[in-house]
Formats: structure tokens, sequence, C-alpha cells
């Protein structure tokens, strides 16, 4: 199990050195998209810009990737822990609706019983990701006490004909796959949680406080199974996507995000400020806390971006502010859900990662 601590606190990381994986690598024929993901990364990531000229190139991206995984193979050094072997999927890249992106890998925990199940959503915008940012020493060591895990994939937004709230469905739509296969891949159905990062949060936080989308009378037996869930674990989610109520919560520029525009198919930022009757519905419908009520699941939510913002912030600067936990704290209060909430700054000499699973475990024990 230590391990597994160990690893979950090392996710931020793992995803942020993805993340910068992804815009180096990304082909250098796909420019538009990776100078739009390079400049996510500088917004999140500052000190990745080494000559301090406001834009991040490449190499750049490259030398911060590597000065990274440095610190942390330092930081490890000298433990006496060997490289885990890779961890191969019970089940690999299943297909869980009709779309390219909807497949998911499947890891079976071995047990005489049914088995809890949690779910990992990556994140990246919507906009890039990938389901095996995972951690194999992480899943081994989760497989090893007894819980089953899931990594997803889900369609990107383009602008275009892929916006919201279609990846939130995506995620919904793994949830009731898993659960039709709960005989098959001896799952408890109803001991399931979702967590992830960024977006990954975002999804998770919409699985959990959207009402059910199970289709009792569907001739597809996959919709007719439940999407809820009994926990959630966020690091660094957004509760809204609604860019005027993040130009309200947030301030500065968070709410120029680039991918706040794509999402919802606009053409530039201020008309986002200028929704159509429709389009304020769709905002409303892409958010979580829209559709948090008392009966939702209890969340695990962990923030480390500051506040206020920089004066000179740059847009999207604050996309991760700890003000949207805040603003989900004081609401699933009001509401008596249990909730836990952890900014990093503050948080000397607390495991987050230990607390996390043992809040999952927690919300796993009040099933009967």
């Amino acid at each position: 199990m230590k391990r597994f601590f160990r690893y979950l606190t090392c996710l931020l990381w793992t995803v942020l050195v993805l993340d910068i994986a992804w815009a180096q690598d990304r082909p250098r024929g796909d420019k538009a998209k990776a100078e739009e993901w390079l400049h996510q990364l500088l917004q999140r990531f500052p000190d990745a810009d080494a000559n301090k000229d406001g834009v991040l190139t490449r190499e750049e991206a490259k030398a911060y990737r590597q000065k990274i995984e440095a610190d942390r193979a330092g930081k490890g050094a000298g433990k006496g822990n060997a490289a885990s072997p890779a961890v191969k999927p019970t089940h690999a890249d299943v297909k869980y609706g009709p779309h390219e992106r909807n497949v998911l890998d499947f890891f079976q925990a071995r047990s005489d019983r049914p088995t809890p199940l949690v779910v990992y959503i990556h994140g990246g915008g919507f906009v890039a990701g990938n389901k095996n940012s995972y951690n194999p020493a992480m899943v081994k060591a989760m497989l090893d006490s007894g819980i089953s895990f899931a990594t997803i994939h889900y369609r990107f937004v383009d602008g275009k004909e892929t916006i919201f709230p279609v990846p939130q469905r995506d995620g919904a739509r793994a949830v009731q796959f898993l659960r039709s296969k709960a005989t098959e891949w001896n799952l408890d159905p109803k001991r399931v949680a979702c967590f992830g990062g960024s977006a990954g949060a975002g999804i998770s936080m919409w699985i959990g406080f959207h009402d059910d989308l199970a289709e009792p009378k569907s001739d597809d037996p996959v919709a007719r199974q439940s999407t809820r869930i009994q926990a959630i674990g966020t690091f660094g989610g957004q509760g809204t996507y609604d860019p005027i109520k993040i130009k309200e919560l947030i301030g500065g520029r968070a709410w120029e995000h680039p991918s706040l525009v794509k999402v919802y198919g606009l053409r530039g930022t201020e008309e986002a400020l200028r929704p159509t009757p429709q389009q304020q519905k769709l905002y409303d419908e892409a958010s979580a806390i829209t559709h948090l009520t008392k009966d939702d699941p209890p969340l695990y939510m962990v923030y480390g971006e500051d506040d206020p913002l920089a004066p000179n912030a740059r847009p999207g600067q604050g996309i991760h502010n700890r003000n949207f936990g805040l603003q989900l704290k004081a609401k699933m209060d009001n509401l008596g859900i249990e909730n836990v909430y952890v900014y990093t700054p503050e948080a000397k000499g607390q495991n987050v990662a230990k607390e996390m699973l043992d809040f999952f475990r927690k919300q796993f024990e009040k099933v009967h």
C-alpha cells in the first residue's frame, strides 16, 4: 500500500510530464494544436519559459520535462526501490461506445468477492491526454489491495462537431459499460469511484453530480446501467465551465482559456461573455456544480494554484485556482454532503494521496 500512496502522490507530476511530452512530441505538421498546448502549458507552468520571453518553445518544454524527471529520480534515489515492471491490463482497448476514442483498459484485482472499482479519467484541456498516463506501480499496488482499476479515453472537442458535453457523456458511458461487465469482471457495481486531474476532474464531478443517465427501457443493455458513483477525487478541478462565472469567481483572464472557446464551438472569447439562451443552457449543462444536489456522492478535492492572481496574469492562468474548490465546498457544506478540501501550500505534513485512498475506502465501506 505504501507504493500506492507514493505513486498517487506523484500523479500530478505524471500528468505534467505527459502534458509537456505531448506538446514536445506533437508532429510538426499539427502546428496549431501544438502551439495551443504549449500556450496552455506556459499559463500553468511559467517557470518552463527559460528565457522569460513569454513564449514556450518545444525545446524549453523538453528541458523542463527533463528537469522534472531528474528531480523525481533524485528524490527517489537511495531508497532501495527497484523500478516496477509494467502492469498489463486484463482487457486492453475495450470498446465502450461507437466512437474511435470510446475505449478503455481494465485491470482486474484478484478476489473471491466482487471488487470495488476506481476509474481514472485523464486531463488535457479536453483537447489532449491519454489513458496510458497511469503509473504501472500505482496500478499494481491498487490491484494488490483488492481494488480493480480502469482508465479511459474520451472524445476531444474540436470546436465544431464535438463540443460539450460530449466528453462528459463519454465518461458516463464508460461507467455504464463497466457496470454492465460486473458479473464477467467480478466487480461490485455499488462501489465505484472516479478521479482525475483538470479536465478529468471536471468529468469525474459531472458524472458524480449529474442525475442518473440510465435509460431503463433502452434496447442497449449498457444504456440501462446507472451512471451514479459512490465517491469522487479531483486535482485542480473546475466546478463550472461557464466563462461568465469563471470571470466572477477567479478574476484575471482565467475565463480566456483557449479550451473554453473550443468546448462550446465559439468564435472567440468575447462571444463567450454574450451567450445566447441556448448557449447559456449549454454552459449550465456542462458545469458539474449546476447539477449538485444533496443526494450526490462525497468529494475529495486537491488544489495548488494560489489566489489572487498576479496583475499581469496571462489568458487562461488560474484555470485550476483554489476558488473553484472553495465554491464547491461552500455549496456541498450547505447541502450536507461530505467533502474534503485540501490546499497543498497549507497542507504541511498531510499525505493527500493516502487521505484520498482512505476517503474512497470509507465511502465503499458504507455500501451494504
